[in-house]
């Protein structure tokens, strides 16, 4: 197979209006080509440009505004480098917020719709030309794991962007499983090596490639869905995306995935060298039945005292074996002291097992950061706290394991309600 790659050149400066179709009137132009353009040159001729003014800090401030307007995510962050998720599907940095080869008080967004866009010149170049070709809008992204940029496809027109080989056979008649080959970031990358990034050379056309029949989906069919992205969590929604989760299917949870969150737990930091975590593993429903069973005695001792009639203390157990009872995995993590030195004083005995608590608490927190980012769902609860002696008879743990809490696990039967926003500066003391 051969094909070629051959810039256009000497194109004029495009104004927003401009009829992009109009501007390749006197390119040579064949059925099947693909015409490959810059979303620079698009965003241009369709007005998506923004002036800004001001000092640099000023400037970059409405910078940053636009991006935050662009995006509807954050997915990584590094100093000024902001990795985002934009209207459009696509991840990359900065929202494809950019000054580049453009006036110094202006800055580019990329188009609204990139397909309709490359729609839009398909059609325009089939009405005056009368030839029909494919269109690639690209644009250039970074990517993980790699240095260097490359160009990709962000609107495509006329052509599947995706050739999908899943079902055929290798020369070796080995069934491909997994391949889909993204032919249209192909086409837009091969372009980008006459088009170069300073060379001035918006369009190029290439000719003698057999792109994928169109299945009018454009570059829409090649962003994966949030449930087929292993790597969606950035570094910040590692954190920021935890959420309680309170109803789970009734799937079972994969027993690799809680030791592997466990791992993560058991990095936590602990006091003289110490490891005083443990992590009970509820897996038999004759284990849960005998927890349960002992907790809610305790309850039911507890409420009564407390001057609560039967019916509200029904309503709270419901309540509670709605949680713990349906949940298909549960965890309780348990404290171990050993280790912790014995002071003479009632003070620094108390300040030594707060000590303690804190590295549990953050072996709780790993855990249940690890569950999210592997796309488990958990909710801590303190119950098994109130009633230690009976959660370890039930369990049968060891007298210096003090129970804190019950996690419940399981994939979330929904996705949990956003998080209402809080300013940390409510939480701050500056001294």
């Amino acid at each position: 197979m051969t094909y070629t790659v051959t810039g256009v050149s000497g194109l004029p400066e495009v104004r927003e209006g401009d009829d992009l179709a109009a501007l390749l009137d006197d390119v040579d132009l064949r059925d099947g080509d693909v015409v490959v353009v810059t979303s620079k040159v698009v965003s241009k001729a369709e007005g998506r440009l923004v002036e800004v003014t001001g000092t640099a800090e000023e400037r970059e401030e409405q910078r940053q505004a636009l991006i935050d307007a662009e995006s509807v995510r954050e997915v990584a962050r590094r100093g000024p480098t902001r990795i985002v998720e934009t209207r459009h599907g696509f991840v990359l940095a900065s929202a494809g917020v950019d000054t580049s080869n453009v006036d110094r008080d202006v800055i580019a967004l990329l188009p609204l719709d990139p397909d309709e866009s490359a729609r839009r010149l398909r059609d325009g170049i089939a009405v005056r030309r009368g030839v029909d070709v494919a269109v690639v809008v690209s644009d250039t992204f970074g990517r993980p794991w790699r240095k260097g940029l490359t160009d990709v496809a962000i609107g495509v027109a006329g052509m599947g962007a995706v050739r999908d080989f899943v079902g055929q056979s290798d020369a070796y008649g080995n069934e491909l499983a997994m391949t889909q080959v993204a032919e249209a970031d192909e086409i837009a990358a091969a372009a980008e090596l006459v088009m170069g990034k300073l060379s001035g050379v918006p369009v190029a056309v290439v000719r003698g490639v057999v792109p994928p029949p169109d299945d009018g989906l454009g570059a829409k069919a090649m962003l994966r869905s949030a449930a087929e992205d292993m790597f969606r969590t950035g570094t910040d929604e590692v954190v920021t995306s935890r959420r309680t989760v309170r109803a789970f299917l009734p799937d079972r949870v994969d027993p690799a995935l809680l030791q592997r969150a466990i791992a993560a737990a058991v990095t936590a930091p602990a006091p003289h060298h110490t490891t005083p975590w443990r992590f009970v593993l509820v897996d038999t429903d004759e284990a849960r039945t005998a927890l349960l069973s002992a907790m809610r005695a305790a309850w039911v001792e507890d409420l009564t005292a407390d001057g609560l009639d039967p019916e509200r203390i029904a309503r709270r157990l419901a309540k509670s074996d709605a949680l713990l009872g349906a949940a298909p995995y549960l965890v309780v993590p348990c404290l171990v002291t050993e280790g912790a030195h014995d002071y003479p004083d009632e003070r620094r005995r108390t300040a030594e097992r707060e000590m303690f608590l804190v590295s549990m608490g953050a072996a709780v927190e790993n855990l249940l950061l690890a569950l999210s980012a592997s796309g488990l769902g958990a909710c801590w609860v303190s119950s098994t706290m109130f009633c230690q002696d009976p959660v370890r008879r039930a369990l049968g743990l060891p007298a210096e394991w003090d129970p804190m809490g019950a996690i419940a696990v399981g994939k979330p039967a929904s996705a949990p309600p956003p998080r209402p926003p809080r300013d940390p500066r409510r939480f701050v003391v500056e001294r």
